[in-house]
Formats: C-alpha cells, structure tokens, sequence
C-alpha cells in the first residue's frame, strides 16, 4: 500500500532511503583522498597515475549510470539498488588486496563505479514521487551526500590510525554493503495512480506527477538545453574531484596535520548539507537558473581563496565556500532536467548528461595530478577549475524551456 489509513505519504519513506543509500555511496567515495596518500607512500605511484583509478571509476560510473537507469525501468529499484550495493561492498573489500596498479584501476574504477551507479536511479525516483516539493525532496536526499562526505572522511582517517588502510577497507565495505542494500528494500519506483500527495490532496492536484509526459532521449539530445546542462554538469564535476582527489594531499604539503587536513573534507561535507537545503527551497522560489548561478560565484570565489590559502584558517574559509556552492549545485541539476524534458525519460536524460559530465570527473583528478607532477605546485591546477566555474556564470544565462507538455516548467 502507498498510503495508510492516517493519510501517510510513502514517498517520504522513499526519501528516507534514499538518504542513507546516498550517504553510504558518497561517504565512501570521499574516503579515497584520505587512502590516497597511503598509496603513494606504499607503491610510490605518481600522483597521475594513482588519481588515473578515479578517472576510470567516474567514467565507468557515467557509462553504468544510463544502464542503470535503463535496468530500473524494467526490473525495478529494488533489485538494481540491490545489486550495486553488492558490487560496492565487493570492490571496496578487493580494495584492501590492491598490491598493482591494475589492481587499484580494476576494483576502484570498475567495479566500485558499478556499485555507485544507483545514483542517477535515486535521483529519478525521488522526481516521480514528487512535484510541487521536488526542490526540497531534492535536497533532502542529497544532505544524505553532504552528511556522508562530512563524517566518513574523519572516520576513514581514525581507521587507518588505528587498523592501517587495508583493514580499513574491509571495514568499509562491510558498512557500504549492508547499508545500501538495506535501503534498497524500502524503494518502489513510482507511485499508484491515486496515491494521495503530502498534503493529502489526490494526484491529480498537488501529489507526483505523471512519468509519461516529457522528452526522449532521443529527441533530448537534439536540444540546446541539452548541451547546455551536460556542460554545466561537466564543469561542476571536474572542480569536484579534482578538490576532492587532492586538496587533503595539497594541505598536508602545505605542512598541515593529517587530522586538520580531512577536516577540511568534512567542513565541505557539513557545508554541502547547508548548501543543498538553502538551494533546494531557493530554486523552488527564484528558480533553478538563478539558484545555479548564485552557486557557481560561491564556487568561483571559493577556488580563487584556495590558490592563496596557506594557513589552517583560509584552508577551512575555502572549504565553507566550496561547500556552499557544491550542495547548491548538487541538488539543481535533477529538478532541472525534469523541469525541461518532462519525467517520461527524467532517469537516461539525466545519466546521458552525468555521462558527458563524468569526462570532466575523469579528466579533472588526473590532469590535477599531472600538472602538479610537472610543474610541482597546484595552484596552475585550481585556476583551470577557477576559470571552470567562472564560466559556469554564464551558461546558465543561456538556458531556455523546451516546450513541451509538462505539469511543471515554471522553475526554469
């Protein structure tokens, strides 16, 4: 049953899942820059090559996610979510025998991508269940990222103190596996036709819209918006994992402390979860233009505060600021690709743009790298992202609605 007798709204357990199943997927993944310099120390890899296994894992992860997608239409959230919490769990524990860099490239940047690939799906399912309060659901939802990158970084470093980094991966694995496949239980792709909203008001007033208005991707692909999106996309994910690969290794260079330096992870964290509610309810009243626009100047400002930040202090400004601008765009961008194209396609629309974006998650930790290898300084590195996200002012600007029928386009 979607609703019980009280009236109750299933879809708010649906955001309560997907929480934790974001919080567990995220929160690990941020652990990798705390593993990161373990791995030089042991192996002596460059910094290129190690940051190479996270260019692997986004762009596997963006190719899976449009699978994904395509899986959950027809066998349903509750297998597929299952499933990539079984491949996450496999890959973080192969993680703790990494002894080559093969190895590093296989289970990090093939299977783990394979088992964080239920993102787009969560995102999807979250815009079906809900309309008029999709923004806030949004950004519910994607607190449980914020959350999960505020406390799982801190806790990783404590495991490596304690157990060294192979055990410690173990111990993830665990954690992941049981979380995300937990969750998954609770999930239903979309509602009856008569579920009744969160206002207790029927379907056809206020409660989830229809999932069979909208855009294919097909036809997606051939719009300006399209593009648009998928550049914006491009440019938020390259300075993401290019920060968040090697700012705890670019702080511990700087001569800050291992255990200051994955705070400055977990104030990106405690930050994202502000950002992603202040933008959530913003864009549900100013609009998701204007919203992600205000996000790339606090992103902006951020990055041109890191190249000359060289004390503890201007290190964790930075981080407040970056923060800010990453929850606000984090949360804009599956609202706005249901607000343009509809719902009838909202999940392979969505991961198609995730997938051009996840080029610039790949090339932005190894070109980082590469550069610091070169020229033996990140600031030529962060600049890129700087003129990146100063970029990211203006393409918002350039976004028009496609018009098609849908319940909704005025957030546009």
């Amino acid at each position: 049953m979607e609703e019980n007798q009280s009236g109750f709204y299933y879809g708010y357990v649906i955001v309560a899942a997907v929480f934790v199943i974001m919080m567990t997927i995220w929160g690990t993944f941020y652990t990798f820059g705390i593993f990161f310099e373990s791995f030089i120390n042991d192996f002596g890899w460059s910094r290129a090559l190690t940051s190479g296994a996270s260019s692997i894992r986004d762009l596997v992860f963006g190719l899976v996610c449009i699978l994904t997608a395509r899986l959950t239409d027809r066998f349903g959230p509750r297998i597929v979510v299952s499933l990539c919490g079984i491949l996450l769990g496999i890959g973080y524990l192969l993680m703790s025998q990494v002894n080559t860099s093969w190895q590093l490239y296989i289970y990090y940047g093939g299977i783990v991508a394979c088992g964080m690939s239920a993102y787009i799906t969560m995102l999807s399912i979250v815009a079906r269940w809900f309309e008029r309060r999709r923004g806030m659901m949004t950004a519910i939802v994607f607190s449980g990222m914020g959350i999960g990158s505020m406390i799982a970084p801190p806790i990783a470093h404590r495991f490596i103190k304690t157990y060294g980094w192979r055990h410690s991966y173990i111990l993830i694995a665990i954690i992941g596996f049981a979380l995300i496949v937990l969750g998954a239980q609770f999930l239903k792709h979309s509602p009856g036709p008569e579920t009744s909203s969160d206002t207790g008001c029927t379907k056809e007033n206020h409660g989830p819209v229809s999932a069979s208005s909208g855009l294919s991707l097909r036809k997606a692909l051939t719009t300006m918006p399209f593009w648009l999106i998928s550049m914006l996309y491009f440019f938020f994910l390259y300075s993401i994992l290019s920060i968040a690969v090697h700012v705890f290794i670019h702080s511990t260079g700087l001569g800050i402390s291992s255990a200051k330096a994955a705070n400055i992870l977990a104030i990106i964290g405690g930050l994202c979860v502000v950002g992603m509610n202040l933008a959530g309810s913003t864009a549900d009243r100013i609009g998701n233009k204007r919203t992600l626009t205000i996000s790339f100047l606090l992103m902006t400002i951020s990055l041109i505060d890191l190249m000359f930040a060289r004390h503890v202090w201007s290190l964790y400004l930075f981080a407040a600021l970056f923060g800010l601008a990453y929850g606000g765009m984090q949360v804009i961008f599956s609202p706005l690709v249901a607000d343009i194209f509809g719902l009838s396609s909202h999940g392979v629309i969505l991961g198609a743009a995730a997938f051009v974006a996840s080029i610039g998650a790949a090339l932005g930790p190894f070109i980082t790298g590469y550069i610091f290898d070169a020229m033996k300084s990140y600031d030529p590195a962060f600049l890129v992202c700087a003129i990146m996200a100063a970029l990211g002012l203006i393409l918002p600007q350039l976004l028009r609605p496609v018009h098609v029928e849908m319940p909704n386009i005025k957030n546009v």
